[in-house]
């Protein structure tokens, strides 16, 4: 329906403009011609409601063809051939539909000039002098016998004087004929008629070019977050079942070791469990929330490890109102425990620091190993903080791993402060 309105709108809009530009250069430069008597300017009047109102509908059942060809599904050069003859076919029926209105309405502006032209013959009829003669015979005649008398010369001046002038004249049997004078008018008004609809059919084809590619783009756009979406949501229904796996294997480690212990890390878990239920449905959370989670599994795994784990947080107080992925951090530390601490006899030792660096907020995590020579991006840890953070941060964010000195491995993630 809102379409509907607003293209009725434009074609009444469009084509009523075009008629009172028409009526303003009347009213400035031609008022005389056009305007006066009154009789005649109501016909003026009518002759131009009649044309926008063909304009108008020849031009909307050419949109109703179109629409029904499916004309943008067609190739360029189909959509040429169309436009071609479209805008003849139409621009024919404008032109030849008006007049042909206004002439069974009797108020055709041409036929009503004819007939001014025909009193202005029969006045300057009688303003030669010629009136009741027959000097409409004197032209023929001078033509064939060749006179040259001053009689004949002045009807035949008279003759052709009252021809050109109004495009009157008599025939030898003194009845009154029209031959047009102006015969390149009928040219120029068909020839403008083809330029209006042209101009107008132009304008209908890259409007809808210009709105199928705007909605295409906004299809894209709504696809591309869908997808992007999913994908989060994806890595997320992969972030709990991998984090929960390996907490029920350290607490499966302590049930017969020690079931007090191990009472206590089914605590620590649910404590974690019912935070990430919570920040399951957020894209970010602040920092001192997931350092809470982080905290709670660190506790759990220390259980396990005992004096071989040993924990350091740095972290700027400033920096924990700042939002990071959820759960980002806890995979990563995850992930230091399963390939750094317990691959060591010794154990070893987990660092994480939280500070500004310019207009980034960076996340490390260090932890005490070695990576081997090849890293594995394919990895779940890796994988999913590098499809998080360019998903959430469109390639803004950064995120690094690699090995410090002999003994330590680093995992850094800069994320935008101002995002």
């Amino acid at each position: 329906m809102k379409l509907n309105l607003r293209y009725w709108a434009c074609q009444v809009a469009g084509w009523g403009g075009w008629t009172m530009i028409n009526l303003f250069f009347v009213y400035q430069f031609a008022h005389d011609m056009y305007l006066k008597p009154p009789e005649k300017s109501r016909v003026f009047l009518t002759d131009l409601f009649i044309e926008l109102v063909w304009a108008i509908l020849a031009t909307h059942l050419l949109r109703f063809v179109l629409k029904k060809m499916q004309w943008m599904r067609l190739p360029t050069k189909k959509v040429i051939m169309l436009f071609i003859s479209g805008v003849t076919l139409t621009g024919l029926t404008v032109y030849y539909g008006s007049k042909a209105t206004a002439l069974l309405t009797k108020t055709s502006l041409i036929e009503y000039e004819k007939k001014e032209d025909l009193n202005k013959a029969i006045n300057k009829e009688n303003q030669l002098n010629v009136a009741g003669t027959n000097y409409y015979l004197s032209n023929a005649n001078k033509l064939q016998l060749q006179d040259t008398s001053k009689s004949a010369l002045n009807y035949a001046t008279a003759f052709i004087s009252i021809k050109k002038s109004t495009g009157w004249y008599r025939n030898q049997n003194g009845d009154w004929q029209y031959e047009d004078q102006r015969k390149g008018r009928f040219w120029w008004e068909i020839i403008f008629t083809f330029i209006l609809v042209a101009l107008w059919l132009l304008l209908y084809m890259v409007w809808h070019f210009v709105e199928k590619n705007r909605n295409d783009q906004v299809d894209r756009l709504t696809l591309e977050k869908t997808v992007k979406a999913l994908e989060v949501k994806t890595i997320k229904s992969h972030i709990n079942p991998h984090f929960i796996f390996n907490s029920l294997n350290s607490i499966r480690a302590l049930v017969d070791e020690n079931p007090q212990r191990a009472r206590k890390a089914i605590t620590e878990l649910s404590n974690i469990l019912r935070s990430s239920m919570h920040v399951e449905k957020m894209e970010t959370v602040p920092l001192h929330k997931e350092l809470d989670i982080v905290k709670d599994y660190l506790a759990l795994e220390q259980m396990r490890f005992e004096e071989r784990l040993k924990v350091e947080l740095k972290i700027d107080e400033d920096t924990l109102e700042q939002p990071v992925p959820p759960m980002m951090l806890q995979t990563l530390v995850e992930n230091a425990i399963k390939h750094g601490i317990s691959k060591s006899i010794n154990g070893g030792f987990i660092k994480i620091c939280s500070d500004f660096k310019g207009n980034n907020h960076e996340l490390v995590v260090q932890n005490s190993g070695q990576l081997n020579d090849v890293i594995n991006d394919d990895g779940f840890g890796i994988k999913s903080t590098q499809d998080r953070l360019r998903f959430l941060y469109h390639g803004k964010a950064r995120f690094e791993i690699k090995n410090v000195g002999n003994n330590m491995v680093e995992c850094k993630i800069i994320i935008p402060v101002n995002y």
